[in-house]
């Protein structure tokens, strides 16, 4: 492959990923303002979030047998025209329920091009790329929530919250042109793949029963949740414990994605010296002493606004090095069926990730305490089962330096 056809397949890819970050992050600035136009409550608003998270959790598992049935680009296309209606629906609301149930449909339609990104990753790279080429996705990732609430934000204030979801309708659009005619066709459609959901479930049984996926989906999705609370708790922390400007807020938030990004990098840098394996366990060992610590400061009352940002940045970091990780070794075995596998591995992190934020929205109101209990709670349960699923794994699928996949005992 030419390293301008490499770049051009990680911009894609990277787009597709990026979709989902920024239908996200980009309204969140504008939460009061379509409170007031919709005549309703911020919180009220935040079930748009949740729904949004329920969409993309079961669009995940609808979508792997799609592209494993229909090739990757069919169900992308038509995925990605769900959005972009839903999008547009979302300029023209004037209720507060229409708002949540299109911004389920929208998720819905985003979901295709997560999945899909992943799926022809597989396709498309040697085992031994895999966790190289997802950092740089990350990066991708990383980007999106340092650019759309800050770009979300100023958005609201000039032109108000309708032409945050034109802009992502748009985007909606471009990326539909760019996937259609910059990737290649990656994966024959495969008729064997039934659509029945009893040959569906049991597809997805067979893959949930390969100890190294259920070790390392539910290990990476655990930790993950972290991510989730701290994006849900954000905005009570920042605007209303620490009350920074809604700017601010979005500067700040930008901040954070910077340590998610650049230890995402370095993973890619420091996999040239140690096993995934190694990186996983490292990364889990440091996030959990950083969140126990975290816990104790927030108990004593010792962490102002400035300490908690430090906090919050060493953690975000530990997680940019574990993800990549526990994403790639997820996938290894999987040649065959990487669309439902990967469907799988994002429904079971989305779906962890909106019960860690429905729990956000329960418990954090006045301090931070539970938001870091709720942080040091998924970290260390993350470690146990990751030190109890290693024991099942028989012939582990590693990520070599040859192009083949190698089993190990």
């Amino acid at each position: 492959m030419t390293t301008k056809k490499y770049i051009k397949l990680i911009l894609i890819l990277g787009s597709l990923t990026a979709l989902g970050p920024f239908s996200i992050d980009m309204y969140l600035p504008g939460f009061s303002e379509i409170a007031k136009d919709l005549h309703t409550s911020v919180a009220q608003v935040a079930m748009s979030l949740s729904s949004y998270f329920v969409g993309i959790s079961a669009g995940q598992l609808l979508y792997g047998p799609l592209l494993d049935r229909f090739g990757r680009k069919k169900p992308l296309f038509m995925g990605l025209m769900v959005y972009i209606l839903a999008s547009l629906g979302c300029v023209y609301v004037t209720d507060i329920d229409s708002f949540i149930f299109l911004r389920f449909i929208q998720a819905i339609g985003s979901c295709a091009a997560t999945v899909a990104s992943v799926a022809m990753v597989r396709d498309l790279f040697p085992v031994k790329d895999i966790p190289k080429v997802f950092s740089m996705l990350m990066l991708v990732v990383g980007l999106s929530p340092m650019l759309a609430p800050t770009v979300g934000g100023y958005v609201t204030e000039d032109y108000g919250w309708h032409m945050v979801f034109l802009i992502l309708m748009f985007m909606g659009i471009l990326i539909l042109i760019a996937s259609q005619v910059g990737l290649p066709n990656s994966y024959k459609p495969d008729t064997s793949i039934s659509l029945k959901p009893k040959p569906i479930i049991t597809n997805f049984l067979s893959v949930l029963k390969e100890p190294q996926f259920y070790t390392y989906a539910f290990t990476g999705a655990i930790a993950f949740s972290g991510l989730f609370s701290y994006v849900a708790a954000s905005p009570i922390v920042f605007m209303d414990i620490y009350h920074v400007d809604p700017k601010t807020y979005g500067w700040i938030f930008a901040f954070m994605s910077l340590s998610f990004i650049g230890s995402s990098q370095l993973n890619s840098i420091l996999l040239k010296k140690f096993s995934s394996e190694q990186m996983i366990f490292g990364a889990l060992i440091s996030q959990s002493v950083i969140s126990i610590l975290f816990l104790i400061l927030s108990l004593k009352n010792l962490l102002g606004l400035y300490e908690t940002i430090g906090m919050l940045f060493i953690y975000l970091a530990c997680l940019g090095i574990s993800n990549p990780n526990t994403a790639g070794l997820t996938m290894a075995p999987f040649a065959k069926n990487a669309g439902s596998a990967s469907a799988l591995m994002g429904a079971i992190q989305l779906g962890l990730g909106a019960l860690a934020s429905f729990a956000v929205g329960v418990f954090v109101k006045d301090s931070i305490t539970p938001m870091v209990a709720i942080m040091t709670t998924t970290t260390i349960t993350a470690f146990i089962v990751l030190n109890i699923g290693k024991r099942f794994i028989k012939e582990k699928v590693a990520l070599s330096d040859q192009d083949d996949i190698i089993i190990g005992h």
